[in-house]
């Protein structure tokens, strides 16, 4: 039997699906600890044997009862955080996204702290910095967010630290930017996931924001929370996700490369831009090239419709 034996907060989510996706075909036992039962994502990026293979759990991470059941259940040994409200979810109720982000969050590390586990890893964002002037934003800038979200990730950093200083529950925060990829599908980067469905169903779509950023493709941000969790060593350490910064229009010839006929379908809004740096220091690669990701999304996809 595995040694390990995960739990996964927000499995049915993007990264949460690309994890358990990565997890099973290693052989781990993986819990699926979601307030949803949809299940779309899931069998989009995984066979239904593999979507068979995780034991998913209807359950509300506002609930630490809840959570600390599930881990002492099944004998859990590492622990993914990925469950949120994401932007436009908190900016439409901020005390219930303040309830998810934050109190749920802490029910994580408290859940974590009583059951004495070694190996969490949750998820933070470029959201807690404001945006740049342009310039490369160091991993330890002080944030200034400029939404309900951003927030919340920055008050979860803080608990993170607090959390080890007081208890000795060590952790690993990662920021990601831009995730794009099979299950990207809502979210206020959701765009350009959605611009390459667009292209796969020969539809039309404006991507609603321009400028830089960095693109990283679902499956290394989820490798990349699983490496964290597997070691997260002394602190309460925080991580921006890398990867090259290019523009909103590399993402469309990439995917004007993959469908040709798309050409000119595809637009952006040119005086809208992400309340995020354009670029992030980070130590974490993420290995996907942007034109092997679109690519490999808009076959996902294409292979979904037919």
């Amino acid at each position: 039997m595995s040694e390990e034996r995960w739990l996964i907060t927000g499995a049915l989510g993007c990264i949460g699906c690309w994890c358990c996706r990565q997890l099973v075909r290693e052989g781990h036992p993986v819990v699926g600890f979601d307030l949803s039962d949809d299940r779309h994502r899931a069998e989009l990026v995984m066979t239904p044997e593999e979507v068979s293979e995780v034991n998913y759990l209807h359950g509300d991470i506002t609930e630490l009862a809840a959570v600390e059941r599930e881990l002492e259940r099944n004998g859990i040994t590492h622990v993914i955080h990925l469950a949120a409200m994401l932007v436009p979810l908190a900016a439409a109720d901020p005390p219930r996204g303040a309830l998810v982000n934050v109190v749920g969050t802490v029910n994580m590390f408290e859940a974590v702290k009583r059951r004495g586990l070694a190996g969490l890893a949750y998820a933070s964002s470029a959201a807690v910095y404001d945006r740049s002037d342009g310039t490369r934003v160091a991993e330890d800038a002080d944030g200034h967010p400029i939404n309900h979200y951003g927030v919340h990730k920055q008050a979860n950093e803080g608990a993170a630290r607090v959390y080890w200083r007081d208890d000795r529950v060590a952790s690993v925060g990662l920021r990601p930017h831009v995730v794009y990829g099979p299950g990207r599908d809502h979210g206020m980067t959701a765009g350009p996931t959605l611009a390459m469905a667009a292209a796969a169903g020969g539809e039309r779509y404006e991507i609603p924001f321009g400028g830089r950023a960095q693109f990283q493709y679902a499956a290394d941000a989820a490798r990349l929370f699983i490496e964290a969790a597997r070691a997260p060593g002394e602190g309460a350490a925080v991580q921006n996700l890398g990867g090259p910064s290019e523009h909103v229009t590399d993402v469309i010839a990439a995917i004007e490369e993959v469908v040709p006929e798309a050409a000119g379908t595809i637009t952006f809004a040119k005086d809208a831009l992400l309340p995020l740096p354009e670029e992030m220091d980070a130590v974490n690669p993420v290995t996907t090239p942007l034109r092997d990701g679109v690519r490999e999304t808009i076959e996902v996809l294409r292979a979904a419709r037919a």
